[in-house]
């Protein structure tokens, strides 16, 4: 298996600066190392956690400026750009979905899931009970499903993004593996990974 990678946003020396100006660090000692805003802890220094009040702080500041990202574990992700492909099929997942749930349950796109203060992740595709109407203050917080549509992403999606879902209890996690056109099965979180996985 690949081994996956973790595209973590990079910030120049004016955004930390925006940040610093905007209250982001707090009373904190922080620096930047190579685009890392780094926090200085009794063990040394080591790369600053975000909350999610924080990640829509850098929102608002124009930080992200139309690039796709999401918030997992404290840290920025960048999202890998979407190919025609890609596309097509978390379209199609959604229309399937859309239909074998039916009433009672709402079918989201590319929308954020607060999982916990410090993820915010933004899936293909997430089975929630209800109706849109249910989270006009707030983002859902858990999902019957996920779908995640994997090409360039698959190595990441099977090991960060699993970890991440089964530890907030999705007890359905699915990946759509576009580069070996098959479907991945995730059932039964325990901890941090799924008890069952099928059609790795």
């Amino acid at each position: 298996m690949v081994a996956a990678t973790k595209p973590v946003r990079k910030f120049s020396a004016n955004e930390f600066e925006r940040m610093a100006q905007a209250g982001l660090f707090g009373s904190q000692e922080v620096t930047l190392v190579e685009g890392t805003v780094m926090v200085a802890t009794e063990q040394g220094w080591v790369p600053r956690k975000w909350t999610r009040s924080e990640y829509y702080r850098m929102g608002e500041l124009g930080l992200f400026n139309g690039q796709r990202v999401e918030l997992l574990d404290g840290e920025v992700i960048v999202m890998s750009p979407m190919g025609a492909g890609h596309a097509a099929a978390v379209t199609k997942v959604a229309h399937a979905l859309f239909r074998a749930f039916g009433e009672g349950f709402s079918v989201r796109v590319q929308l954020p899931l607060a999982l916990d203060p410090t993820t915010e992740p933004e899936p293909d595709v997430a089975v929630i009970t209800g109706s849109p109407d249910d989270y006009l203050d707030e983002h859902p917080s858990t999902a019957v499903l996920i779908v995640e549509v994997a090409d360039t992403s698959l190595a990441y999606d099977r090991t960060e993004k699993a970890r991440v879902y089964a530890r907030a209890n999705i007890s359905e996690y699915w990946i759509v593996n576009l580069l070996e056109r098959q479907l991945e099965v995730y059932r039964k979180p325990q901890g941090e990974r799924y008890a069952e996985v099928y059609g790795e």
